[in-house]
């Protein structure tokens, strides 16, 4: 596999540009109209500004040289497999770990961490969300060697996320629904998403655009079921004590 680090490095610090540039204008007119922190502080996060730029950009290009093509790779290997269905509990283990490394969900539990003040610990929130994304990798996974349409699982889904939403409570509905978000981060959508891909055209009798897609839709619902879960739990824990 002819890997090439930087081509395409042009193209990828445009679009960091494009997404980091209104951000700065954004903060630059607060500061100027509202905020006024002192210069120190315009100082961090200025610098905080630099290495995000330079983080996302080189994250960015990993990616495209990297994981989408050992991903592609990977998948057309495991397709040519005998025993297909290993890529069921293979999948399970890669959604665990890809949500366990995603930055993005790192931030949300340590923001509720600390909105919550520890009532809601960062290390259980990080593994509901590893265990929902697993859960839901596997399930695409099953999907794709079996050929179960994608509604099967998406619409039963949703109607259960949207009836536990009604006996959970409003902080742990509205965890749940930034957690589908959140969990949909390029850790898991480009590794896996390119597995899935490269096993749908491996695969005989697969379409890769009608059973490789998909998966990001259920992945972004496992964790919504998984915290609104947990939230039911903290509520029965807590009825249980009140008692």
């Amino acid at each position: 596999m002819d890997v090439k680090i930087f081509y395409g490095f042009g193209d990828v610090l445009f679009e960091v540009s494009m997404a980091l540039i209104p951000l700065m204008l954004f903060f630059f007119f607060f500061q100027v109209f509202m905020l006024k922190l002192p210069w120190k502080k315009v100082k961090d996060i200025m610098v905080g500004m630099v290495l995000t730029f330079v983080g996302l950009a080189f994250f960015l290009q990993g990616v495209h040289v990297g994981f989408l093509p050992v991903g592609r790779e990977i998948g057309d290997i495991v397709g040519d497999w005998d025993y297909q269905w290993i890529l069921i509990p293979v999948g399970f283990l890669l959604g665990f770990v890809a949500t366990f490394a995603e930055p993005a969900v790192r931030v949300l539990n340590a923001e509720v961490d600390k909105v919550t003040s520890g009532y809601i610990p960062s290390r259980l929130m990080l593994y509901t969300l590893s265990i929902g994304v697993a859960i839901s990798i596997a399930l695409a996974m099953a999907r794709i060697i079996y050929g179960i349409p994608l509604w099967y699982f998406i619409g039963p889904g949703y109607f259960l996320a949207l009836s536990m939403a009604i006996f959970s409570t409003e902080t742990f509905t509205s965890i749940a629904f930034d957690a589908g978000g959140v969990a949909t981060g390029p850790m898991t959508v480009t590794f896996i998403l390119a597995i899935a891909l490269g096993f749908a055209e491996t695969l005989e009798g697969r379409d890769p655009l009608l059973d490789g897609f998909g998966m990001i839709a259920l992945v972004a619902l496992a964790p919504i079921l998984t915290v609104l879960t947990l939230g039911l739990l903290f509520k029965y824990k807590e009825s249980r004590s009140d008692d």
